[in-house]
């Protein structure tokens, strides 16, 4: 089966009202809002992403395409997908996690064009065109559907963009950490936390935290802050990682992962400080990022210093 094609652009959007009203002003029906969920794959070949969309469903998405800050042939191959979580998981399992991407899409449609306005969470605004190619097509068409649209929406040189948001999110991701010897984190664990703070549910802070943990034997759990409108019922994020830990057999934390779209450290609480402290040594590397990058590596021991554990009770 030979796969489909697009004729694609991707540009810095640095005014999204303006393009919408100059989209519209062009013709363009607007289809509403998605939200989208990419989950990108470490693949050898071309690129792998399982994208979960509300409204609609679930897709695999396997696409190669030059990495250009140009019109750009984009040949892609599509497959629904029932079962997303259990699909996630093997993937995972067997390729590991390059990135995860959360955006806001506005859809529109421009004769075979579909326009993408996207809130990418982490990288800002973003403008991509996507002009669908008919089977057999030269893709003359195509190209020149871009070209006019590039100028009724202005979009300039200095705005366009190579890669995919998973690369831009590659390369902001991390900072240099601030404590010799650690290293950098798991990339999977990352993308968990981050993933886990999109999942929050923190109706009256506004302020969703993702807490991801590995054990010792290489497995990973994630949990989300969960708020109670009887504020003390709440729970953090590093809680809930943890007794999704319990839950999936237990073990001794080997690294640890708290993220929140916040510009100051986050840093667990003291509550939480000693929980993590019955199940991890006071080496256990803590790394304390945003939606961007790695803001901060330290020790539980930094975070808890004379700590009380399991290891006081011992007669």
């Amino acid at each position: 089966m030979e796969p489909a094609r697009n004729v694609e652009l991707k540009a810095h959007d640095p005014d999204p009202a303006r393009t919408l009203e100059r989209a519209l002003a062009a013709g363009a029906e607007d289809r509403g809002l998605l939200r989208q969920r990419d989950t990108y794959f470490a693949v050898a070949c071309g690129r792998l992403k399982l994208r979960e969309e509300e409204p609609g469903g679930a897709t695999l998405i396997a696409y190669e395409r030059p990495d250009a800050a140009a019109e750009r042939v984009s040949e892609y191959r599509l497959v629904p997908v029932g079962e997303p979580e259990g699909l996630r998981a093997a993937l995972a399992a067997a390729n590991g996690i390059a990135a995860v991407v959360v955006k806001r899409r506005h859809l529109l449609l421009w004769e075979s064009v579909r326009i993408h306005l996207d809130e990418v969470r982490g990288l800002g605004s973003f403008l991509e065109l996507e002009a669908v190619a008919e089977p057999g097509s030269d893709l003359g068409r195509e190209r020149a559907q871009v070209a006019e649209l590039r100028l009724a929406l202005d979009i300039r040189d200095e705005d366009l963009r190579e890669g995919s948001y998973a690369d831009e999110l590659g390369a902001r991701e991390r900072e240099p950490v601030e404590l010799g010897g650690v290293g950098e984190p798991d990339a999977e664990l990352l993308a968990l936390a981050r993933e886990a703070a999109g999942r929050a549910y923190a109706p009256y802070s506004d302020f969703p935290v993702g807490a991801a943990l590995r054990t010792t034997d290489g497995r990973r759990y994630a949990g989300a802050n969960v708020e109670n409108a009887a504020y003390p019922q709440g729970q953090c994020a590093e809680a809930s990682a943890i007794g999704a830990l319990v839950a999936g057999g237990g073990g001794r934390i080997a690294e640890v992962v708290v993220a929140a779209p916040s510009r100051e450290l986050c840093t667990p609480c003291g509550g939480c400080r000693q929980r993590l402290r019955e199940f991890a040594p006071d080496d256990v590397p803590i790394h304390l990022a945003d939606l961007e990058r790695v803001r901060h590596t330290t020790t539980l021991g930094e975070l808890l210093p004379l700590s009380f554990g399991p290891r006081h009770l011992v007669a």
